[in-house]
């Protein structure tokens, strides 16, 4: 385990919220959810070594996305979560982002079909322009449909990709920040997390501020 690791390890968890059935976290960016192939470390992992009963898994932030997740601390909570994040759609989820350029209306929903392990699937992001500069926006964005790196390809194929995205984004612009303004990290953030009442659970509205490497471009995006 490397040094940048194994000092996350030995620094408390950023909780936002814990009750007797579930924990919601302030994921930092770099971090994976999970374990597996070349992963070192993760959420899951940590969970395990730092609670007595392992917290269960309910959904998913791409390792470079930082911000809220929700686990759950039972079986039956875990199940109650998954349906209403999975079939029934009732959590609402929402991001925040830096992207290059501006969407080319102040707000609207992006509807472009996604090929997820080969099939192609229905892809939905509603977005919201918060603030823009000359060069970068801040836009809001909520989830339609939860596919996979489903913001960051759908902000890339408007012409608006996210600062920092080696995968989808501008690769030229990524390089001159990285030399410029010391650019590390992918600009998106989990940044609210609204969950219904359950049996167990008072509803939630939950938000986490954005990481402090985002302030040299909100600036920018005013």
């Amino acid at each position: 385990m490397d040094r940048h690791w194994s000092v996350i390890l030995m620094k408390p968890l950023d909780i936002i919220y814990e009750d007797n059935v579930c924990i919601v976290l302030n994921k930092p960016a770099g971090l994976a959810v999970q374990g597996g192939k070349g992963v070192g470390l993760s959420l899951d992992s940590i969970l395990a070594r730092t609670r007595p009963e392992r917290p269960l898994l309910v959904h998913r932030l791409d390792r470079d996305t930082s911000g809220l997740i929700l686990v759950a601390k039972t079986r039956a909570a875990a199940h109650c979560f998954s349906r209403l994040l999975g079939g029934e759609r009732a959590v609402i989820k929402r991001y925040l982002a830096i992207c290059m350029g501006k969407p080319a209306q102040p707000a609207g929903v992006i509807r472009t079909d996604l090929t997820i392990r080969g099939k192609v699937k229905k892809s939905e992001t509603r977005y919201r322009l918060l603030s823009a500069g000359d060069e970068f926006s801040l836009v809001e964005m909520e989830l339609g449909t939860g596919r996979m790196h489903q913001i960051r390809r759908h902000l890339a194929l408007a012409g608006n990709p996210v600062l920092g995205d080696d995968k989808y984004g501008d690769f030229n612009l990524n390089h001159t920040l990285r030399k410029t303004v010391k650019l590390r990290h992918l600009l998106l953030h989990a940044s609210r997390l609204i969950i219904p009442a359950t049996p167990e659970n008072p509803p939630l509205d939950l938000t986490a501020p954005l990481p402090g490497y985002f302030l040299q471009f909100t600036g920018c995006a005013l």
